[in-house]
């Protein structure tokens, strides 16, 4: 079953306009464990992606109670500061994701990814944990993403592979940081704020997405794209063509497009 969302346009002060569309599809799986979001409060949006770890089961409640947790975190918090905001959230999601596995006795259960993008009219800020991945494009190229929390990112960090490589790396579904996973410390990561005028796209995508298609076809398909719909269904095409005849074998497969203008 694929879920679309309406594509949505926000005007904002200090830039024309947002504009953003959500994506999910279960792929060839029984079930879709990935969890798409937004929400916009006081003139400020947070859009978030998880994927949950179907390996460990129970996949599909985990992505689904941090995707609710940030939300519902972000429509009641006094945003002074989005890093406090973005630390908050995954403290809150994890607490209330450990808690539920506790109630479900499913403490070797329910992981997932978590990737967050927040906005308001003059920067943009982004937190992460996992595999899911975040890219910020800038006249039609990738100005930045987030490295993944993986074992094929860490060896191409550590240049024993090359970057491409890693989209078929036999350990990529190897995560190292997630939620619902015990933390000593904070295992999410925070990056430093990306003014607004500076970014022309982001695109939240889960690995079933990101694996598929290669980052000169993103790149290219925002190119000759009219919209953040037409954008990700355009490169959902791509993604369908990169499986071929193992669509079927698909793994669940979401995307969150967003364009400033």
């Amino acid at each position: 079953m694929m879920i679309q969302f309406p594509i949505s346009i926000y005007e904002l002060k200090g830039i024309k306009m947002i504009k953003y569309y959500l994506f999910s599809d279960k792929g060839g799986r029984e079930i879709n464990e990935d969890a798409v979001g937004h929400i916009e409060h006081d003139g400020k949006h947070c859009f978030i992606l998880c994927d949950g770890l179907g390996g460990h089961g129970m996949g599909d409640v985990a992505s689904s109670l941090v995707c609710d947790a940030v939300a519902g975190l972000f429509k009641d918090y006094k945003l002074n500061s989005f890093d406090d905001f973005l630390r908050e959230a995954f403290e809150t999601a994890q607490k209330r994701l450990r808690s539920e596995q506790d109630i479900r006795n499913a403490k070797n259960k329910m992981k997932t990814t978590c990737t967050i993008l927040v906005i308001d009219n003059t920067e943009a800020c982004i937190g992460f944990i996992g595999d899911s991945r975040l890219y910020i494009y800038a006249g039609n190229e990738i100005l930045r993403r987030t490295l993944d929390h993986s074992v094929p990112q860490r060896l191409a960090l550590a240049g024993q592979i090359q970057e491409k490589e890693i989209r078929n790396h036999p350990d990529r579904n190897k995560v190292l940081h997630v939620m619902g996973t015990e933390w000593e410390k904070p295992e999410y990561e925070i990056l430093e704020g990306v003014p607004l005028d500076r970014c022309q796209a982001f695109l939240l995508c889960s690995d079933g997405f990101w694996e598929n298609i290669e980052d000169k076809e993103m790149c290219r398909e925002l190119k000759k794209s009219g919209s953040p719909e037409e954008w990700i269904k355009n490169m959902i095409r791509c993604v369908k063509k990169r499986n071929g005849k193992e669509i079927d074998k698909m793994d669940n497969y979401s995307a969150i497009g967003i364009w400033t203008e």
